[in-house]
């Protein structure tokens, strides 16, 4: 059977059976012009991973029923220094908690810093404050004198000079 008549008999599409043999590797025959040639075990196989698709199985997790995926198998080796992992375990936390109390003790040593700077700045405004009040009373007494503070203007035109005898001025008497 050619791949249609097979998509057919499954019922599903040309591509999806070509996709299903290239992705899993099946050892499909080919005709001369390279066309997949399915004999009857190659439509059971197709037939199976079929169903196992149908059950919600993953293309991917499909293993063809005469190509089995060996599992892989690892060496777990075992923990011959238990006492040294332990230590280096206790070291590590040790240096984990000095390591915050050094960060507390350095951000509380900042903050301390930081409140005398803010209450420096806080006394240079009180400061400041004080004597743009002083130059603003100073600003506002020079330029509005009160009654007192007005000048005396004399009227020249009344006052009566004594007359010096010409004598008495070049002798000085």
């Amino acid at each position: 059977m050619n791949t249609s008549e097979v998509a057919k008999l499954l019922g599903v599409s040309a591509s999806t059976v070509q996709r299903w043999v290239k992705q899993l590797g099946l050892p499909m025959e080919k005709n001369e012009r390279g066309h997949y040639h399915f004999s009857e075990e190659d439509i059971n196989l197709l037939k199976g991973i079929h169903e196992q698709l149908q059950n919600g199985t993953l293309l991917h997790e499909i293993t063809p029923v005469n190509e089995k995926k060996t599992m892989r198998k690892g060496a777990v080796k075992a923990v011959e220094n238990d006492k040294a992992i332990e230590k280096l375990f206790t070291m590590v936390n040790e240096l984990e908690i000095s390591l915050n109390a050094k960060a507390d003790s350095v951000a509380s040593y900042q903050l301390l810093q930081h409140r005398h700077e803010i209450e420096d700045l806080q006394d240079q405004v009180n400061t400041l404050t004080q004597q743009l009040d002083l130059l603003q009373k100073q600003f506002n007494e020079l330029n509005f004198p009160t009654q007192s503070e007005k000048p005396i203007v004399f009227d020249h035109s009344k006052i009566k000079r004594k007359k010096k005898n010409i004598v008495s001025s070049i002798f000085g008497f």
